[in-house]
């Protein structure tokens, strides 16, 4: 893993994890994979290993990012789904040629159709976004209470009522502003 980037937000599912590679997006914007070598850390860490990516194929995943986002957050706040994104995540699920596998050990795996293939790591996002969008998926889109975050998670809580993105980032900020604020309060009266 390269060194000097700020670290991967890594969640449970492929399609909203790849969105927090942008995160912050209302506040001060963090990009998280700002060159092509870290578009390549990133797909190995979620199983979807490539030898490369140029900076052509980083800015088809830019533009993948955006369209899950803008879909998700649509479908979260049951809007009608952006037609520009849907064509943006419909094109790179059929353009990506990677095989679901099966380990001896009963997990999934990908099987791309070269190392260098970045398109066919963007097809399994795609399709992953697809399934969660379309509502396949025991869970419900939402979005993170963070006001300069907002980014679309699948809340997969035996509830469904969770708030926040990542409990470890937003949830503990925002805990965290609330409690110096009662602080600043309570000294107050």
């Amino acid at each position: 893993m390269r060194t000097g980037f700020p670290d991967f937000r890594l969640g449970s599912v492929l399609a909203t994890s790849f969105t927090g590679t942008l995160s912050e997006r209302y506040g001060n914007a963090v990009e998280r994979i700002p060159t092509p070598h870290r578009l390549v850390d990133w797909l190995a860490v979620n199983g979807l290993a490539v030898d490369s990516c140029t900076t052509a194929q980083l800015e088809l995943a830019r533009e993948l990012r955006e369209s899950i986002h803008a879909a998700a957050t649509a479908a979260a706040i049951q809007d009608a789904l952006p037609a520009s994104a849907v064509q943006v995540i419909n094109d790179r699920s059929a353009q990506g040629r990677a095989a679901a596998i099966l380990t001896p050990e009963g997990k999934r795996r990908w099987q791309l159709s070269s190392a260098s293939c970045v398109e066919d790591a963007l097809g399994v996002i795609a399709a992953d976004a697809i399934s969660i969008i379309a509502g396949e998926r025991d869970g419900k889109l939402a979005l993170c209470a963070s006001p300069s975050c907002q980014a679309a998670f699948f809340d997969t809580s035996q509830s469904r009522t969770r708030k926040w993105c990542d409990m470890n980032t937003c949830g503990n900020r925002q805990k965290k502003a609330r409690f110096n604020a009662n602080q600043r309060r309570r000294s107050a009266e």
